[in-house]
């Protein structure tokens, strides 16, 4: 649901005092264009906000909450592909989607009408989360404003049970999306396993978080930077700009940045480590050259938990810099982890390639089991999806990039 956040507004006039229906993916396995949580809205005259796969299966979709609409029940329905029946609905990418359709009448106190109400007044990359308790006959729909600092009334509000609060509550202050399933009356037998549980008409819990946008901090004024720029934003990065020297900092060249900052390298990591504005989802690219600014940035930088830091220059450069980092105590171990010479080989010559090379080897390193060979080269599924948990999930812009 949080993917249809920046058309809400626009939506809600469409959606007062009409029944519509939303329809959500569940589950989603193998090779599928969307992951868990994408949702669609369509309403009683038939207008549809969202995509579920990209149009494979969206008319048996429509029909499917026209009868949920009809008949006032939810439904669940699995998609696939299946070659004896190819002109059916499905998914000719292979995979395997399971939709879960939830009714919404016209009255305006249901749940989820009033989450779609909260929810269309946060911005695009604002911290949020929607907690949906689905069931057979209709479930609860709770909006928590701030998802690292959820607090048990709201689990209470969307009809989280005992056994599932910490599986719920865990995926929302990680900023992840995920289907929990409910504890089956009177407990779970020894052998229960909630991840195995048959799907039926059991309730389970929904979960759509995001956190603040993860940081990208690149440190270079100069055409690698202005290059990186526009692209590490279409990865949903806010991307701050540092460079030392106001003559460089000034040009519009860098105004896609989010910040762009005038201030000794090393110096302003150091202060925004101290402030809190850092975390395990922070990127840093040192796209400097320059070993003054170089160096002490690297030395800092890898001393902290960040996601991924990587330093542009010469395989000659790499080994100076490796020597000068031993010389000052950094532990070999934390060298092991730097991504220099930055980027995957991909043949990059000029900036823009350059920073292809550089989003390319950091969507690598964000899923550990990817192999960076050409697709033609692999096997398996294309659309990876995040394991239970993972606190993302992959956008249109990603998959373009890969």
């Amino acid at each position: 649901m949080l993917d249809l956040i920046p058309s809400l507004g626009a939506w809600l006039p469409r959606l007062a005092h009409q029944p519509f229906a939303v329809a959500t993916i569940v589950s989603a396995t193998g090779s599928v264009p969307r992951p868990v949580g994408t949702s669609m809205i369509v309403t009683e005259s038939g207008s549809v906000l969202g995509s579920l796969s990209g149009g494979c299966v969206e008319g048996a979709v429509v029909a499917l909450a026209q009868e949920a609409m009809d008949d006032g029940g939810t439904r669940r329905q699995a998609f696939g592909f299946s070659a004896a029946d190819a002109f059916a609905a499905g998914l000719t990418c292979g995979g395997r989607l399971d939709i879960h359709v939830e009714p919404v009448p016209a009255d305006d106190d249901a749940p989820l009408r009033t989450a779609l109400h909260l929810l269309a007044g946060f911005g695009a990359d604002e911290p949020v989360a929607l907690v949906r308790r689905l069931d057979s006959r209709g479930g609860t729909a709770v909006v928590v404003p701030d998802p690292a600092a959820i607090h048990g009334s709201a689990l209470d509000q969307a009809g989280v049970d005992s056994g599932s609060r910490l599986r719920v509550e865990a995926l929302v202050r990680s900023g992840g999306t995920g289907v929990v399933k409910v504890d089956p009356p009177g407990g779970c037998p020894p052998d229960w396993n909630p991840d195995h549980a048959p799907d039926g008409d059991a309730a389970a819990i929904l979960v759509e978080a995001r956190l603040a946008p993860p940081r990208m901090l690149v440190f270079g004024a100069n055409d690698f930077g202005a290059a990186l720029v526009p692209a590490a934003r279409l990865l949903g990065y806010h991307v701050t700009l540092v460079d030392a020297r106001p003559a460089f900092t000034s040009q519009p060249r860098f105004a896609a940045a989010d910040e762009v900052v005038t201030d000794w390298p090393h110096r302003y990591l150091a202060e925004e480590s101290s402030a809190g504005r850092l975390d395990n989802r922070t990127v840093v690219a040192v796209l400097s050259h320059d070993p003054k600014f170089d160096l002490p940035l690297l030395e800092t930088a890898l001393a902290l938990d960040l996601a991924y830091v990587g330093a542009m220059g010469s395989r000659r450069s790499h080994l100076q810099r490796v020597d000068h980092l031993l010389a000052a105590g950094v532990r070999p171990e934390r060298i092991a982890e730097l991504h220099s010479p930055i980027g995957l080989d991909l043949g990059a010559v000029t900036p823009a390639e350059v920073a292809v090379s550089i989003t390319a080897e950091l969507l690598a390193s964000r899923n550990r089991a990817a192999r960076c060979i050409p697709l033609r080269d692999s096997s398996g599924p294309i659309h990876r999806q995040p394991a239970p948990g993972q606190p993302r999930t992959a956008t249109p812009q990603e998959i373009a990039w890969t």
